[in-house]
């Protein structure tokens, strides 16, 4: 079982308990804007969602972090790895992102944790490249997403959302090691 840990935060596997706060998450339309449709999901959506998720940790050896937080305990959402099969042309890929509920936004918590996933990325599981990918428009993860290092290497049409335009962004393995090296980086 992998667990990180960054000052305020605790990065882990997801446990029973988590599906009605993260369903709470999901059910919020300005979390879920800029996810897919932007349509909110219920508790036995999210509950499936974590279950995929586990299954990833398990089939790929990473996967989507629960994200605690330490003082208090409460989820706040998560962070993590996956395979962005939606969005075929970047295949072979392994995406970051992050998701985390309203009342943790604007407090450096998202790049904290992604900082964190990211280093577990490169560090932990050797990948060589690492992508992620917001709809264009969505200015508060593209500004995460330069934060970790990350440029923008194209934009494109998601092929299932109707014509939504989104931006890829990309960090390699190299990138990511000047730029810990030379101090850019945030601490995880």
């Amino acid at each position: 079982m992998v667990t990180l840990e960054t000052p305020r935060l605790i990065l882990r596997r997801w446990r029973e308990e988590d599906v009605a706060p993260m369903a709470a998450v999901n059910a919020d339309p300005e979390v879920m804007r800029w996810i897919r449709d932007g349509g909110v999901r219920d508790e036995q959506q999210t509950r499936a969602g974590i279950q995929a998720w586990e299954s990833e940790w398990e089939t790929q050896g990473f996967g989507l972090f629960a994200v605690e937080i330490r003082s208090t305990g409460e989820l706040a959402g998560f962070t993590g790895l996956s395979v962005p099969t939606y969005l075929p042309e970047v295949l072979p890929a392994v995406e970051i992102g992050w998701r985390l509920g309203r009342s943790h936004w604007g407090q450096g918590l998202a790049t904290e944790a992604a900082a964190a996933a990211v280093r577990f990325a490169f560090e932990e599981r050797g990948l060589e490249r690492i992508v992620s990918i917001a709809q264009v428009g969505n200015d508060a993860s593209e500004r995460i997403m330069v934060k970790l290092g990350m440029r923008a290497v194209r934009e494109t049409v998601h092929p299932g959302l109707g014509g939504r335009r989104v931006r890829v962004f990309e960090l390699s393995s190299d990138e990511y090691a000047r730029s810990r090296e030379g101090g850019r980086l945030p601490r995880p």
